[in-house]
C-alpha cells in the first residue's frame, strides 16, 4: 500500500488556506445556532466540543449555555470548590475564556485560571497538583514525601504531569493525550511489593484529586 503525502506537506499555509481571524471572531458573537439544525446542536466527543463560529457550531451562546449548566450541576452537587479554566492558542479561546468567566463571576464561583498556552492536560494536572498540595508533607502514612514537582529539575521544562519523590522511590501521574485515562508511572528502591504500595497510594492519589474536583 502506496503512501499518500500532500505536496503542501511541511509548507506554510497559503494564503487561501488561512483563516480570517477578525471574521470569525465577529461570527462568534453575532451568529446564533439553531437547535432544530442537528450540526449546530452542542456534541461532545472524545476532545470535547467541536466546531466553528463560521458554521454556528462554536458560537458566543454556546459557551454561556455550557457554563451556566456547569454552574447548575455544581450546584446540585453541592460542589463548591474552585472550577479550573485552562487557554490555549486557538483563535477564539479568548473570547470563549471572557464568555465563560462571565457567566462563573456573576454565579460567585471560585475559578483558578492558568497563565495561557495550556493545553486541557495542563488544566487535568492543575487539579492533581492541588489534591497533592493539600497533603502536608506525606504522600501517605507510609511514605514521606520529599519533593514534588511539575517541571523537569534540569531546564524546567514541564513534564507535562506531577512527580512525587519519597524517600524510598518516587512515582509520577500524567493524563493520556489521546484517551481519557491517566497514566502512572513508579519506581521502588527497595523492593517489588514496596513498588507496588507506591503504585497503590498514586492511584488513589490520582482517584481522590478527580474526585474531590
Amino acid at each position: 500500500m502506496s503512501a499518500r503525502i500532500s505536496p503542501l506537506a511541511g509548507q506554510p499555509a497559503q494564503a487561501a488556506q488561512r483563516v480570517d481571524v477578525s471574521k470569525l471572531v465577529d461570527a462568534y458573537y453575532s451568529r446564533r445556532p439553531d437547535p432544530e439544525v442537528p450540526s449546530q446542536r452542542v456534541a461532545f466527543g472524545t476532545s470535547g466540543h467541536r466546531g466553528s463560529s463560521f458554521d454556528a457550531s462554536f458560537n458566543e451562546a454556546y459557551v454561556l449555555a455550557i457554563s451556566q449548566a456547569i454552574c447548575l450541576y455544581r450546584q446540585g452537587q453541592g460542589i463548591d470548590g474552585p472550577l479550573f479554566i485552562g487557554i490555549d492558542t486557538h483563535a477564539l479561546s479568548v473570547s470563549a475564556f471572557e464568555s465563560a468567566l462571565e457567566v462563573l463571576a456573576a454565579k460567585g464561583v471560585d475559578v483558578m485560571i492558568t497563565k495561557g498556552g495550556e493545553e486541557s492536560a495542563g488544566v487535568s494536572f492543575s487539579r492533581i497538583d492541588g489534591s497533592v498540595g493539600r497533603l502536608p508533607r506525606t504522600v501517605s502514612c507510609r511514605h514521606c514525601c520529599r519533593r514534588r514537582s511539575s517541571r523537569a529539575p534540569g531546564n524546567d521544562a514541564p513534564i507535562g504531569g506531577i512527580k512525587v519523590v519519597t524517600a524510598s522511590g518516587w512515582f509520577a501521574a500524567r493524563p493520556s493525550g489521546t484517551e481519557d485515562i491517566y497514566k502512572i508511572y513508579a519506581e521502588s528502591f527497595r523492593n517489588e511489593e514496596h513498588l507496588r504500595s507506591l503504585l497503590s497510594e498514586a492511584q488513589a492519589i490520582v482517584d481522590r484529586a478527580l474526585t474531590e474536583h
